[in-house]
């Protein structure tokens, strides 16, 4: 099959006229459920085997496991998700043709887990205290930053076993200010209620970056995106997100896998060598953004173009 003769999975100009508008895009489906299931299988029992990871097993934290960021560089299953074309079509459509992934995180949520606080991420500074992606400031307007994160739900996500809830249209306008510092303390998790509802942020109170104290987040504005295994959404960072706690059976549990994507133009982890977040931290020695379409010509990231395994990341042409 030639390039031309492709299924080219863009969003069409309504579809890109919707995501302005309201900061997300989904759920779209990615994986039949039964295809999805048998992944996710196969990915678990890789897991365990940290021969090759980029990251250390002392970087496991107590709130967060960030030694299990950017698996994709070792696991062949998570390098071809990110480089799945039903997903980097779409986000190319929105970004541009030149795009770099730039992490993948794990996310989940087990019987009794607290809620996820709302929040917004524009440089992603909240836990790191350190920007971790910085745009350039074109035209001397003020750099909009945020990523576009494709979060995939690898088992079921319902209401019961702690969902994404999501507001739409928020994304234009930051409530969060990610230069002030939030307080590290894992005692928080899963004892605390805000309006009502047990939620944290992995050890940390995200209501502590608020640019006003006394602001409330206009929970009447959200709803909670279901969705089955196999199917994603696309959003902005800076789009007002959280999620429900788990209050389902002790035998379901939530997984959701977030991939990141940003333009070439965007430097990433800007000066810095070490990540602190979450009661944990890792070193980038062995880290390098993952070219998954187009080219880059500002040549200002290290790029992986191969996994540790010798997975080939080849980018979509166009």
């Amino acid at each position: 099959m030639t390039i031309s003769q492709e299924t080219d999975y863009r969003l069409s100009a309504e579809e890109l006229a919707r995501f302005e508008r309201d900061g997300f895009i989904g759920p779209i489906k990615i994986f039949e459920p039964e295809e999805m299931t048998e992944r996710w299988k196969s990915i678990r029992r890789q897991l365990p085997d940290r021969s090759l990871a980029i990251y250390p097993d002392d970087a496991l934290s107590s709130g967060t496991n960030i030694s299990n960021y950017d698996r994709h560089l070792d696991v062949d299953l998570l390098s071809e998700h990110i480089m799945n074309r039903r997903i980097v079509d779409r986000v190319a459509s929105i970004l541009g043709p030149d795009v770099l992934c730039w992490r993948t995180e794990f996310f989940p949520k087990y019987p009794g887990d607290e809620g996820t606080d709302w929040h917004q991420a524009a440089t992603f500074a909240n836990a790191s205290k350190k920007p971790q992606i910085m745009w350039p400031a074109e035209d001397s307007e003020i750099p909009f930053g945020g990523t576009i994160t494709v979060w995939t739900a690898f088992t079921d996500s319902t209401k019961e076993n702690g969902c994404l809830q999501l507001m739409p249209g928020t994304h234009r306008e930051m409530n969060y200010d990610e230069s002030k510092a939030m307080d590290y303390d894992p005692d928080a998790i899963n004892s605390r209620e805000k309006e009502g509802v047990k939620r944290g942020f992995f050890g940390y109170d995200y209501r502590q970056l608020q640019k006003d104290p006394n602001w409330k987040p206009d929970e009447s504005q959200a709803f909670p995106l279901v969705m089955k295994r196999g199917e994603c959404v696309i959003f902005w960072s800076t789009l007002m997100h959280a999620s429900l706690p788990h209050t389902g059976s002790r035998k379901d549990y939530r997984m959701g896998f977030a991939a990141r994507y940003v333009p070439t133009k965007v430097k990433i982890y800007p000066d810095t060598d070490q990540v602190a977040e979450y009661g944990g931290g890792i070193t980038l020695d062995n880290y390098g953004a993952v070219l998954v379409s187009g080219e880059d010509t500002y040549k200002i990231n290290t790029i992986a173009t191969h996994s540790r395994r010798g997975y080939a990341f080849t980018p979509r042409r166009w």
